[in-house]
């Protein structure tokens, strides 16, 4: 019998979040070495050599402060870089490159999953077991919720006060001139305790998702679906209604275990999210499979119809683009897979 996500209920204790903020396996082997600047974008070299210069001031801030007889070592702010550029420029490799340079402990997450982590652990915990890290990498800091802007902005502040250094990509704001690329400005003004602490960096460049890259694939029948799940070993099939039920009786910090060693997740009768609830978990969802390398196949709708014209022009279009962006790369390598 196919087994179903459905029926996973991963349990995860709250200690294993923190040990779990890593980059995704995709960025395991990164650098600054294999990070290959287009000719073309003069911003994509000045960015490596802020971030080496970055790692190297940062990883002073441990080490700095004078020790006294009878007191500990005093330990400076921390520092902060703010990469800022549109998708797929290499801002998550320039920002997994940082974390494998910076000395342990240290912490790497989405925007999103810092928001988890909080959730899960409690603000004053998830302060205390952060403080004495390195750095704390944060790809694609959010600007659309104000709720979760403050409550990461008030992490951040206190983080940096106990000496962490701070690095964060870009999420652009929906509407903004220029959408898709620049967020720099509303990036200081939503945090601007913290503000004076950040060095923005441009990173121009095309999206390299979306170089030459076919539409959609057409969805698969049931029968077919069923067939492709039934013959290859560990893959999940489930309704995708039954999935969405599911994925909300779930906190979104086990999502990552939902998925954990599935090689293959096939969905039945996809179609478009009935409410914005229902499209924020796929989002998630998205993420965590995007993370994984998990190949996507489905039979009913086109993946890029999840998101309705109407959330697309919403205030969450920012998210809704890059889980469409992503569940299509994830659809592409079922193809080639199966």
């Amino acid at each position: 019998m196919t087994a179903r996500l459905c029926d996973r209920n991963p349990v995860v204790a709250p200690d294993a979040l923190i040990g779990e903020m890593v980059p995704p396996s995709t960025f395991d082997s990164v650098s600054f070495d294999s990070y290959i600047p287009d000719p073309a974008e003069p911003s994509q070299a000045q960015a490596v050599a802020k971030a080496r210069d970055f790692v190297a001031r940062a990883s002073k801030v441990r080490g700095g402060g004078k020790r006294g007889l009878f007191s500990r070592k005093s330990t400076g702010q921390g520092i902060g870089l703010y990469l800022d550029g549109g998708f797929g420029v290499g801002k998550t490799h320039l920002l997994a490159s940082i974390y494998h340079s910076m000395p342990e402990p240290k912490a790497f997450a989405t925007f999103v999953e810092v928001t988890h982590v909080v959730g899960a652990l409690g603000f004053v915990n998830a302060v205390e077991r952060l403080s004495d890290h390195t750095v704390l990498c944060i790809d694609e800091f959010e600007l659309d919720d104000p709720g979760d802007t403050m409550l990461v902005s008030r992490l951040l502040t206190e983080l940096s006060a106990k000496g962490v250094s701070i690095v964060a990509t870009s999420n652009t704001l929906p509407g903004q001139l220029g959408e898709g690329r620049f967020a720099a400005q509303d990036f200081l003004r939503e945090i601007r305790k913290l503000a004076s602490v950040f060095e923005p960096i441009r990173v121009d460049g095309p999206d390299y998702r979306h170089r030459d890259l076919p539409p959609a694939p057409q969805p698969r029948t049931d029968a077919e679906l069923a067939e492709i799940a039934e013959s290859t070993p560990g893959a999940t099939l489930d309704d995708f209604d039954a999935l969405c039920d599911h994925l909300s009786t779930l906190h979104p910090s086990k999502y990552k275990d939902l998925v954990e060693g599935v090689p293959l997740v096939c969905i039945r009768g996809v179609h478009p999210a009935k409410d914005q609830s229902v499209a924020l978990r796929i989002v998630v969802l998205a993420d965590r499979l995007y993370d994984a390398n998990i190949p996507v196949t489905v039979s009913g709708s086109k993946l890029d119809e999840i998101f309705t014209e109407e959330m697309l022009n919403g205030g969450y279009r920012k998210k809704y683009l890059r889980a469409t962006s992503r569940l299509l790369a994830l659809s592409r390598f079922a193809e080639s897979a199966v």
